[in-house]
């Protein structure tokens, strides 16, 4: 039995396409690497081929491997405190797969033009986020101060000067300690002072953003 050369197209395209994402995500340190998007852009594609090719209802399989990758990119997503950590991979292996299928129905036209707008959006959008990111951030921050030494009208007093925006959503007292938690909003310079000023500051004893 030889397997046809359309097929061997077919699975060298697919090894492509994911490891040039799999480069990608692999550069960055991500947890769904080189190695992963090249199986999943493999796997799925193989599956494309023998839906299409032994079954009537090709539909079915490409279903159950949307399913499958669900699974797999629910993995890479981690909950840190307030920070949630993944996602992008997450989403990058599921049109990973995707890109595989269409590779595997031999829609290799719209398969390269997916991993052109994929690798512009995950290398050059990147950078406008970061961008865009320094420019305006919003994250919680949960301090605790010794109540007898400072107060908390000081310790805004202090972030307006700074240049914060910040919204008190939480606070409480626990022996001499005030625990209290703020939503954030700044820029990533100011933040940067904002995070300098609690360092320094001996009377906030611990801080988390």
């Amino acid at each position: 039995m030889t397997i046809e050369t359309t097929y061997i197209i077919k699975i060298i395209a697919a090894f492509i396409a994911g490891g040039l994402l799999g480069m990608e995500r692999e550069y960055r340190s991500k947890p769904a690497g080189f190695r992963t998007m090249i199986l999943i852009c493999v796997g799925s594609c193989l599956f494309s081929i023998l839906s299409k090719t032994f079954t009537e209802n090709s539909d079915r399989i490409a279903s159950n491997i949307v399913t499958g990758i669900g699974f797999i990119g629910a993995g890479v997503v981690f909950k840190e405190g307030t920070n949630v950590r993944g996602i992008t991979s997450a989403a990058t292996i599921w049109v990973t797969a995707a890109m595989g299928m269409c590779i595997g129905f031999g829609m290799y036209s719209l398969a390269t033009m997916v991993l052109i707008l994929v690798l512009a959006t995950l290398i050059i959008l990147s950078r406008l986020e970061e961008t865009l990111d320094n420019l305006h951030q919003v994250k919680l921050y949960t301090m605790r101060l010794k109540a007898y030494e400072y107060s908390l009208e000081q310790l805004e007093e202090s972030m307006t000067k700074i240049g914060v925006g910040f919204i008190r959503n939480k606070i409480a007292k626990e022996n001499d300690d005030v625990l209290v938690e703020y939503k954030i909003t700044s820029s990533q310079s100011k933040r940067e002072s904002l995070n300098q000023f609690l360092i320094n500051n001996i009377s906030i004893t611990s801080f988390e953003a």
